[in-house]
C-alpha cells in the first residue's frame, strides 16, 4: 500500500508557465486556485520541447519524478504526459499519477498521419498508468473513453473558468472591430480567416489577431504573406502575445474563431462574458459552448461560409446586438476559476481515498 500525502500536489508542466496559451493559462490558474484552497502545490517545470522532446528532455522529466517522495500525488499536463509512456509506467510503481488532458495530442493540426498515429498510441499507453484523468470538456472525455482504452479510470470534466468583467459601455466603433484570439499555429487556421476576410473587403471593418507569433514561425510567415497577397496589411493587425486581453475584448464588436479543432475554446468563453457575438468554426467542443442565440457556427475550413456569416453580422447591427444579448445570457452558465479548481480538487482527493 502506498503512503498517502493529503493536500499536497506536484504539478508537472512543460514550457514557460507565463506563456499565453489556453493550456498554460489553465495550469497557472489551477496552481493559484488550489493554493487558495489550502493545497501545497509544487510546480515541476519541464522543458519546452514537448510534445516532441529530445532524449535529454525525457531524462529530465524522469529525474524530476524520481525525486518525488513515495506516494506523492502528481498531476502531469497532457502536452507532456502523452509522450512519456515509459516514464509513466516506471513512476506509477510508487507515485499516484493523474493526467490533465486539454485535448488528445493526435488531434493537433499539421501532423503527418504517421505522427498522429504515433502520438495516439503513445498517449493511449501513458494513460494506462494513471489513477485519474482530468479533462476540460465533455468532448475530450468522450473521445478518451471511445478511442483511448481508459477502461474504468475516473474522468473528471473541469471546464476552464472565466473572469467576468464588470459592466461597461458597448463600443461605438464607426468601423466594426473584429477580434480573433489564439496562438498562430496551424490548428487555429488563420489562413482560413484571412481568406474569408478577403471576400468581404467591400465592407468596412478592421481585424485584430492577438496571439503569439513565435510558436510556429513558418505559420506566422505564411500568414503575413497571405495578408500581403490580398493587400490587407492596413486592415489586419497581428499583435503578437498579449498579456492583458481585457482592452481588446472591450473594444471589439465580434469574436471570430476559425480554429480547426478546440478541446474547449477559452477565448470564446471569455468573449461571451464580454457580450461579444461569436462567429466560429463548428469544430471540437465549440458547439457545446456557443448556443445559436449567441453566435453563428460554420463548417471548419470553409472561408466562403465564414465570410457569409461575417457579412450577415457586419450588415445588420441589430442582429449583432441580439447576439450580444445572447452572449451575455450564455456567459451566465459559465463557471469561475474557483469552481474549476473545486472540481480538480475533488478529483485529486478521490485519488487519495482510493
Amino acid at each position: 500500500m502506498k503512503p498517502r500525502l493529503a493536500r499536497k500536489l506536484w504539478f508537472a508542466i512543460p514550457g514557460d508557465i507565463d506563456t499565453r496559451t489556453g493550456g498554460t493559462i489553465y495550469d497557472k490558474q489551477m496552481m493559484a486556485e488550489l493554493r487558495r484552497m489550502g493545497w501545497e502545490v509544487e510546480h515541476i517545470a519541464w522543458p519546452t520541447s514537448f510534445p516532441f522532446p529530445s532524449p535529454a528532455d525525457i531524462q529530465i522529466a524522469a529525474e524530476s519524478l524520481a525525486v518525488c517522495p513515495d506516494g506523492a500525488l502528481v498531476l502531469i499536463d497532457g502536452l507532456a504526459f502523452g509522450v512519456l509512456p515509459d516514464v509513466a509506467a516506471a513512476a506509477a510503481q510508487r507515485l499516484n499519477l493523474a493526467a490533465l488532458v486539454h485535448h488528445p495530442l493526435a488531434l493537433e493540426s499539421g501532423l503527418s498521419p504517421n505522427t498522429a498515429r504515433s502520438l495516439a498510441a503513445s498517449e493511449r499507453q501513458a494513460l494506462a498508468h494513471v489513477r485519474a484523468i482530468i479533462v476540460t470538456s465533455e468532448l475530450t472525455a468522450a473521445t478518451l473513453r471511445a478511442d483511448y482504452d481508459i477502461g474504468e479510470t475516473p474522468v473528471t470534466v473541469a471546464k476552464p473558468g472565466i473572469h467576468k468583467p464588470g459592466p461597461y459601455p458597448r463600443p461605438r466603433n464607426p468601423v466594426p472591430h473584429l477580434l480573433s484570439v489564439g496562438t498562430v499555429i496551424p490548428r487555429k487556421a488563420y489562413d482560413i480567416l484571412v481568406e474569408s476576410l478577403a471576400l468581404i473587403t467591400d465592407l468596412e471593418w478592421r481585424c485584430t489577431i492577438a496571439g503569439s507569433l513565435a510558436r510556429s514561425p513558418e505559420t506566422t510567415a505564411n500568414l503575413r504573406e497571405l495578408i500581403s497577397k490580398y493587400s490587407m496589411d492596413y486592415l489586419i493587425t497581428l499583435t503578437g502575445e498579449v498579456s492583458d486581453l481585457d482592452p481588446l475584448y472591450r473594444a471589439a464588436d465580434v469574436l471570430i474563431s476559425s480554429s480547426r479543432y478546440e478541446g474547449y475554446g477559452m477565448a470564446i468563453a471569455e468573449a461571451l462574458a464580454y457580450r461579444l457575438p461569436v462567429v466560429a468554426a463548428n469544430a471540437g467542443a465549440i458547439p457545446d459552448l456557443v448556443p445559436e442565440y449567441a453566435g453563428i457556427l460554420v463548417p471548419p475550413g470553409d472561408p466562403v461560409a465564414l465570410a457569409a456569416a461575417l457579412r450577415h453580422l457586419l450588415g445588420d447591427p441589430a442582429y449583432r446586438e441580439t447576439l450580444a444579448t445572447g452572449a451575455a445570457k450564455a456567459a451566465l452558465e459559465l463557471a469561475g476559476w474557483n469552481d474549476t479548481a473545486a472540481q480538480v480538487a475533488s478529483a485529486l482527493d478521490a485519488i487519495q481515498l482510493q
